[in-house]
């Protein structure tokens, strides 16, 4: 039985799409000890060059498709500028009480995360892209002054994404807050730009 050519490239693609996946999560899981940023680096190393930012976004596992609508708009697009709402983690906590580091770092990788989905909700892909700004607020206590490392759980992800001295090379402000909605542990929005 003879296959096409368009069947056998989407097998070929599933595949490796596959494989990637599958040692990316060796990688998370053989290395429990390793810190987010030692963990980041062998993921970088897994996800291919060669694929695009939705391709590399789904390969780490992230589900892009429809945002359920809500009061606020998640993703606005003015000219070739997308705005995101801010979005809160689902992890609770306050940094410098009842929270490390490496929670506030995967909690701000959460918003992360929903800031990509609302992306791709409004633009209808990941691709053509270029991270502009993230502005990140931490839920701290006023003698926490690591806001920047927490908020590197957002930013490795986008250079994941985009790469780190590429598309995904952004500029950042990390702010501590006494407070923030529901409790929850990190708030971030970005600014992509629609490149031509």
């Amino acid at each position: 039985m003879r296959i096409s050519a368009n069947v056998q490239a989407t097998l070929l693609a599933t595949i490796c799409i596959g494989i990637t996946a599958s040692l990316l999560y060796a990688t998370h899981s053989l290395t429990p000890g390793a810190t987010p940023i030692e963990r980041n680096e062998k993921v970088a190393l897994v996800v291919e060059q060669g694929m695009t930012p939705t391709k590399k976004a789904e390969a780490l596992g992230i589900k892009l498709g429809k945002v359920e609508p809500k009061y606020l708009n998640h993703c606005v697009k003015t000219g070739k500028l997308l705005f995101t709402s801010g979005f809160g983690s689902k992890t609770k906590g306050r940094l410098g009480k009842d929270m490390k580091i490496e929670d506030g770092y995967k909690a701000a990788r959460e918003c992360g995360v929903e800031i990509l989905q609302a992306v791709f909700d409004r633009h209808g892909t990941l691709d053509n892209l270029r991270v502009v700004k993230v502005l990140g607020c931490v839920n701290s206590t006023p003698d926490f002054y690591d806001q920047p490392k927490v908020m590197n759980g957002c930013s490795d992800l986008f250079h994941e994404i985009y790469g780190a001295k590429t598309d995904g090379w952004h500029a950042r402000s990390a702010l501590g807050f006494a407070s923030l909605p529901n409790g929850c542990a990190v708030e971030i929005e970005a600014i992509f730009e629609i490149k031509d």
